[in-house]
């Protein structure tokens, strides 16, 4: 599977378990794969629901800030690719 880098983490929430990511290239929208990899971050997660300005959406473009539910930990400065199926 091929992985275009779409973004970088900017925040984590840990109590809800949500990450404030960049999108700087492309476009990403619910449903997708996003693959989050750093330091010691490697993991990929369905977008379920992402929010911009505290607003439901289904599609972010470069130069959105969007919250998304996460899985795991992640950190600032973490990359965020979306996983393109063959």
């Amino acid at each position: 599977m091929a992985e275009k880098k779409i973004g970088e983490v900017m925040k984590f929430f840990s109590k809800p378990s949500v990450a404030a990511v960049k999108i700087t290239d492309g476009e990403i929208n619910v449903g997708d794969s996003i693959k989050f990899t750093g330091h010691t971050t490697d993991f990929t997660d369905v977008i379920q629901s992402m929010e911009v300005d505290n607003k439901s959406v289904t599609k972010a473009v470069a130069g959105d800030f969007i919250g998304v539910k996460v899985s795991d930990r992640v950190r600032p400065g973490d990359e965020v690719f979306k996983v393109i199926p063959d």
